[in-house]
């Protein structure tokens, strides 16, 4: 009778343990710290089909700035959902609000053991080339600039050859024949951008002229929109920006100007991304093109790369028209017409065929443009 008792009793704690390691088995993004959910797509079911693991720090403009490292983050859940990866599950990012925030943000994503982490911008140089050395046994990789380590790869673009090509379509149509161009923190990165578009503009009409501003920041969407409306009062009507966040102004003030007057030729060109719907307003839209700087194809190439085996350590990428990753955008249709469009191509012909060599710096624009 005692042995029957004590088998019952045995049976009922031994339920109510499966029962209490069943309730408490899961756990809630927020609990895990992973608010981020919709469009990341976590996967479930499906089993990952590689146990490599890579992350990015964003720089200061954010990871839906729309812009440069929006790009960044989709070109690596791209890449995560090739492998069966999502946010959190082989795949992840941390965002930086400040540049102090990014020495922890890297040493965050080292403790948690991911293989692969990507440095978004020039402006995570020095932190990351400093955790690199402190960590040759992780891989990383430097977007906009370069770094010297083994375990470190430089991934860089040619950004002055589509800069050229938005050039050539801001002076097709243009009625003022006035543009500006609104660069984040100059440096020689963005004077690659502001190189080309000055002279893909003067290569069609040398008389056009150029204004140049820079915010000195590419996460200030109200210094972006400041210095876009004073643009704008003098008589420009296309401005383009390379400036992440700092964009996100420019954006508006077009916007605004257009919401009070629709009838105005007012035109933004996006940068990194196709920012066509950044510049919507009603019925109408004021993004002309976009220089599209795929460095989500970057991000992509490289983590496969580094999964294979195959990481290019110590060695710089550079990606431009010819691998695809540099174009731009003609998702405006009304705006960006047959014959600007078909003008476009032809200089981009130029540019990939070696014909014509587009100018990287200040200095080689004006020795540029003195030849036209």
């Amino acid at each position: 009778m005692k042995n029957r008792k004590f088998i019952l009793l045995f049976a009922l704690l031994l339920s109510l343990g499966i029962i209490l390691a069943a309730c408490g088995s899961g756990g809630s993004d927020e609990e895990s710290g992973d608010t981020d959910s919709g469009s990341d797509n976590e996967t479930s079911d499906e089993e990952a089909s590689t146990d490599f693991s890579a992350a990015m720090v964003t720089d200061i403009g954010g990871v839906d700035d729309k812009s440069f490292n929006q790009s960044s983050w989709e070109g690596l859940k791209a890449w995560g959902e090739e492998h069966g990866l999502s946010k959190g599950n082989g795949i992840n990012y941390a965002q930086s609000d400040e540049k102090a925030d990014y020495i922890p943000n890297l040493n965050r994503l080292i403790r948690d053991e991911y293989d692969l982490i990507f440095g978004i911008g020039f402006e995570l140089k020095e932190d990351l080339q400093k955790v690199a050395d402190q960590y040759p046994d992780t891989k990383f990789a430097l977007v906009d600039d370069t770094i010297e380590a083994d375990n470190g790869v430089s991934i860089t673009f040619k950004e002055h050859q589509g800069s050229f090509l938005v050039g050539v379509a801001a002076a097709k149509k243009t009625n003022t024949n006035k543009l500006g161009f609104v660069g984040g923190i100059d440096s020689p990165l963005i004077n690659k951008f502001e190189s080309g578009f000055i002279a893909g503009a003067k290569s069609v009409n040398p008389d056009i002229e150029v204004e140049v501003d820079y915010a000195e920041s590419f996460g200030d969407a109200a210094k972006g929109k400041i210095i876009a409306s004073t643009m704008y009062n003098n008589d420009i009507d296309i401005i383009f920006h390379a400036a992440g966040g700092t964009g996100n102004g420019v954006f508006n003030e077009a916007k605004d100007l257009k919401q009070n007057d629709p009838e105005r030729e007012i035109w933004v060109i996006g940068v990194d991304r196709d920012q066509h719907e950044e510049g919507q307003i009603g019925d109408h839209n004021v993004t002309l093109t976009s220089m599209i700087k795929r460095v989500d194809v970057a991000v992509q190439d490289v983590a496969n790369q580094a999964m294979n085996g195959d990481f290019p350590g110590g060695g710089l990428l550079e990606y431009g028209l010819e691998e695809d990753a540099i174009s731009f955008a003609t998702t405006n249709e009304e705006a960006m017409t047959e014959d600007i469009i078909s003008e476009v191509e032809e200089w981009q012909e130029k540019i990939a065929s070696g014909e014509l060599e587009v100018p990287q710096t200040r200095e080689e624009t004006e020795a540029f443009v003195d030849g036209l």
